[in-house]
């Protein structure tokens, strides 16, 4: 089972708390995703809560004369990954800035 981790603001600000955001199948269930992140990353896991995003409704146009129709997204299942103390993941690399001729003048 592949599973993706989120790359969005609020999974940044979780993943300095040491808990990761996992987009995974809807019929996966908590072992099976404990085992896959284990596997994939090789790191261990404390603790896992999911939960079911809906599918957004959303409103689409046929043309002038004809009715809109609605059509709903796939829903989405979302797993909170708790690692244990010390184990990392290296989804957010830290960019590092390019060195300019000031910072090249402050090291001599």
């Amino acid at each position: 089972m592949n599973i993706y981790p989120r790359k969005t603001e609020k999974a940044y600000g979780q993943s300095l708390k040491n808990i990761y955001i996992f987009d995974v199948p809807a019929s996966a269930n908590k072992q099976e995703i404990k085992t896959a992140v284990e596997t994939q990353f090789g790191v261990n896991v404390i603790s896992i809560k999911t939960l079911i995003q809906s599918g957004k409704a959303i409103r689409a146009s046929r043309g002038k004369r004809a009715h809109p129709i609605t059509i709903n997204r796939k829903d989405l299942k979302k797993a909170y990954v708790l690692l244990a103390k010390g184990d990392s993941i290296k989804v957010f690399e830290e960019v590092k800035e390019p060195e300019t001729k000031a910072t090249k003048k402050e090291k001599k």
